[in-house]
């Protein structure tokens, strides 16, 4: 299959940022650094993405903790103030103030802030304000009901979901497509048939957290509503979208949900320092066109991205999220638009790095549709026939051939 675009209406699209956002910051040295968020938005600025007709800019509020508890303990919720208050009370319980979540002052009014910036995105989508929305800020999809991991605190697309699921939304359709495995949301939702949550990411057998196998399906009354494609380490534009086009859209006609939530962590790159797949913005922003395409297909266009993972902060982040934006408004940036000079120019000047002159890869992608055949000597394809095995008869598929 050829990669020829998907053109998509102007979307009444919220875009939801501001400056405080940038208080998520386990400090110096820590891979999830803030300046991935703050350039951004700098290059959203630059690209003249906040000001596209349709778009509107909100700001992100701080989630009470009973917003927070439709989806954490209120144990947890505690464990975090305190540590928010006193950063040497580490929990291990919790799993607070560890290498990958360090305690800092403040940690529980940051983390309840991108919360909060999801929320309002649902609510936005509630109001029927827009059709689109966009939390760049968000994607913490590792916190757990009652434990924070994997960099994550509070997991702000469960939060959203549950607004959703609680003003009347019917079903809800989550996709993740960071590098690793959204463990922390598939938790939340296990016993839940309403919710429906797949992931495409690394295979646990080489990265964190080491979960999201094809026979993680969802819990009693919710079987087949959890979905999982663990892709092997090293996979590249093609076997990338041959999966996601093998089990995406097939789901997703058959769950018919009401609103889609998706995760757009782009540690999926080729160039991401912590992860192993070998993937292109092309196919970053190919996945959010085709996100965007099954949003206005089965639900009537209603959509909220977050961002996620993502730890080439400069080269990488700013335009993958940028393109990610501009894709829900409909925008024209695509990826043979150059990066603006001046945003260039100031990257250079503050951080002495030199950062890609467009804003894709030069990559030209292409795939091959499921419909050309299974080849069992392919990884790929075995990881695939593997989740269609196991899934797709649940939802009166059959996993050879639909």
């Amino acid at each position: 299959m050829i990669n020829r675009g998907l053109s998509l209406p102007v979307m009444p699209t919220r875009i939801i940022w501001h400056e405080s956002m940038l208080a998520y910051n386990f400090g110096t040295g820590h891979p999830m650094s803030p300046l991935r968020l703050d350039l951004t938005a700098r290059l959203a600025r630059e690209l003249g993405i906040f000001d596209l007709p349709g778009v509107s800019v909100g700001e992100p509020f701080v989630a009470s903790d009973a917003e927070l508890g439709t989806v954490h303990g209120s144990d947890y919720i505690a464990g975090v103030r305190a540590v928010s208050a006193d950063p040497t009370a580490t929990s291990e319980k919790f799993g607070l103030g560890t290498e990958d979540n360090p305690a800092f002052a403040g940690i529980h009014e940051a983390s309840a802030r991108l919360a909060g910036g999801s929320l309002a995105a649902a609510d936005a989508i509630l109001s029927g304000e827009v059709l689109h929305a966009v939390n760049f800020g968000g994607g913490m999809h590792h916190a757990a009901a009652n434990r924070a991991s994997g960099f994550c605190i509070y997991n702000d697309a469960a939060a959203a979901i549950a607004r959703l699921l609680d003003n009347g939304v019917g079903k809800v359709l989550y996709i993740d497509v960071d590098a690793h495995h959204g463990d922390g949301t598939q938790s939340i939702f296990w016993n839940d048939p309403r919710v429906m949550t797949i992931s495409l990411h690394e295979t646990g057998l080489t990265l964190f957290p080491g979960t999201g196998f094809a026979n993680e399906t969802g819990g009693p009354g919710a079987e087949g509503t959890a979905v999982n494609v663990a892709l092997p380490a090293r996979t590249s534009d093609a076997g990338w979208l041959r999966a996601f086009h093998a089990v995406v859209p097939q789901l997703a006609e058959a769950f018919a949900p009401e609103v889609i939530v998706s995760q757009h962590g782009c540690d999926s790159h080729l160039h991401d320092p912590l992860t192993n797949l070998r993937l292109s913005v092309e196919t970053q922003r190919q996945a959010a066109l085709s996100i965007a395409d099954l949003a206005n297909t089965i639900c009537g266009g209603r959509w909220i991205a977050t961002g996620g993972g993502g730890y080439n902060v400069v080269s990488v982040v700013p335009r993958s999220w940028s393109l990610l934006m501009s894709v829900a408004a409909n925008g024209r940036v695509r990826c043979n638009t150059p990066v603006p000079e001046p945003w260039r120019n100031y990257v250079k000047e503050h951080y002495g790095e030199d950062s890609p002159p467009l804003m894709g890869d030069g990559v030209d992608l292409w795939w091959r549709s499921w419909e050309v055949g299974y080849d069992p000597n392919d990884e790929i394809d075995r990881t695939v026939m593997a989740t269609r095995k196991e899934v797709f008869p649940l939802h009166g598929l059959d996993p050879w051939f639909d």
